[in-house]
């Protein structure tokens, strides 16, 4: 069938729906109502009637939900309701609700909204239902849902019209539920462990904390551009300093880059920040809280992901040098100059920029090399300082950082470090990094003065960690697109024919 034709038919429904919805206001039938109070829900029905027998009756329960089959005709229907929980067969009589009330039952349609009232029993099919003795319509449904045999399956329409998605397919609202546990058991583990929940701006005049290309926003009042966060690391450290020596934030970030499974350009991360506390024990606190978070929500700390099976119960931990000589036999970091390790790189036929150093060199062929292949987890170590603008030097090598970062399936889903608590190194490196920028890196870092400043007050020997939520959801819902664990992805606009 034709979009156009499929169109068509919708008006058509929707005309029928129109013409029901005057016929119930002339019977002076509300069809938009107000406040049900329901003594139950599907679930509730389930977990307290399922072991009666025989088709007598027994309690009384109101619940409220939407109708998404009817079956039957004359006299009596048999009907399916769902809520959040679950669903249900439904029963109507028309000697029990009686002619009035069974006429306002004929123009229901299915997607209507109802609260009702009724006993419940089992068929002579031991199908547990509800004889509905009373209901009103709580919302008439002026659109015919997608038809059900077939159900919603076009991405397209799944993604955009998420809503649709979620009445009509119920695993992808366990998707959103599990999402929901998730974000709690982390939230609950580093409550746990002391750290408390803060909240920093969204807009900033500086975008800084991450290598990425911010979108930008005008303040009119101020008169001012604004960058939407690529991080929130800056300021949660500027809040370590202040003395509150454990944060996190669970936060919308923005970045203006492109988008594919695993990427959209807002997504949601939590960062973690602890005072007195090194890379070391940042990757013991990660590993920890992955391990314990797939542990309650899925029940083990082995999951299946895509047909393979990852245990974050037992994170490997291997330096990236060593990570690239295993697959390349090639050791950059014995490279004596540049020109050596551009040399190595040619003839891997690894792609580089001429700006790289050894310890860029070193990072592109790992990212063309390794990082694919890195399925089980693991924690990647010793970043070189040339790419990472804000981590501590390695005391004994300080071409690489104390930083880690956990890949899981071939991606990164957590970056954490050792943090530079130099002003002066820091500073020198923002300068470098503001080269860069002048030499045509969007994603290099911009020159955060303030936070110069605030670390010349005193920051702490500190650890921190920026997590993926959504690659984390991913990961424990076996989805595999980031679209399929966001509400409401970012779309192109539909333009007009």
């Amino acid at each position: 069938m034709s979009e156009t034709m499929q169109e068509q038919d919708v008006s058509e429904l929707r005309k029928i729906r129109l013409d029901k919805l005057k016929t119930l206001e002339d019977m002076g039938v509300k069809p938009f109502g107000h406040r049900f109070d329901a003594t139950h829900r599907v679930k509730d029905v389930r977990a307290e009637f399922e072991s009666i027998e025989g088709e007598d009756e027994h309690g009384e329960v109101k619940l409220a939900g939407r109708l998404m089959a009817i079956r039957g005709h004359g006299k009596a229907s048999f009907a399916t309701i769902k809520d959040r929980t679950g669903s249900l067969q439904v029963y109507f009589k028309l000697d029990v609700l009686g002619e009035k009330k069974y006429a306002e039952f004929k123009l229901l349609d299915i997607g209507d909204i109802i609260g009702f009232s009724g006993s419940v029993f089992k068929t002579r099919r031991q199908e547990l239902t509800v004889k509905i003795k009373d209901f009103d319509l709580l919302s008439k449904s002026l659109r015919p849902l997608p038809e059900k045999f077939h159900g919603l399956k076009d991405v397209e329409i799944r993604y955009r019209q998420r809503y649709l998605d979620l009445i009509m397919n119920s695993e992808v609202q366990n998707t959103f539920v599990a999402r929901s546990r998730i974000i709690g058991a982390v939230r609950r583990f580093l409550d746990e462990r002391g750290y408390l929940e803060v909240e920093t701006p969204v807009l900033s005049t500086i975008a800084g904390g991450a290598a990425a290309r911010p979108f930008v926003t005008h303040h009119n009042a101020l008169d001012v551009d604004l960058y939407l966060r690529i991080a929130t690391e800056l300021n949660l450290k500027r809040l370590i300093v202040g003395g509150m020596e454990r944060v996190y934030e669970i936060g919308r970030i923005f970045r203006n880059e492109g988008m594919d499974n695993r990427h959209n350009p807002e997504f949601t991360s939590i960062e973690y920040y602890q005072a007195y506390a090194d890379f070391n024990e940042m990757m013991d606190v990660t590993a920890d809280m992955v391990a314990k978070v797939a542990k309650e929500v899925t029940g083990d700390t082995a999951i299946t992901y895509q047909q393979t099976k990852l245990d974050f119960g037992n994170i490997k931990r291997l330096s990236m040098n060593e990570a690239v000589k295993n697959v390349t036999n090639v050791d950059f970091l014995a490279c004596q100059t540049v020109e050596a390790a551009r040399e190595a790189a040619k003839k891997l036929g690894i792609p580089f920029e001429d700006r790289f150093g050894i310890g860029g060199i070193l990072n592109a062929a790992f990212e063309a090399k390794v990082e694919d292949t890195l399925i089980d987890p693991v924690f990647i170590t010793g970043h070189p300082t040339e790419i990472s603008p804000l981590a501590k030097r390695n005391e004994a090598d300080p071409r690489i950082t104390d930083r880690f970062e956990l890949f899981v399936f071939g991606r990164e889903l957590a970056n954490g470090f050792t943090e530079l608590n130099d002003p002066l190194d820091q500073k020198s490196r923002f300068v470098e990094q503001m080269k860069q920028r002048e030499a045509g890196d969007a994603e290099a870092h911009m020159m955060d003065e303030d936070y110069i400043t605030a670390m010349e007050y005193g920051l702490p020997p500190t650890g921190g960690v920026g997590l993926g939520i959504d690659r984390f959801v991913m990961f424990l819902t076996d989805s595999p697109s980031i679209r399929d664990v966001l509400l409401f992805p970012t779309m192109k606009p539909l333009t007009e024919n």
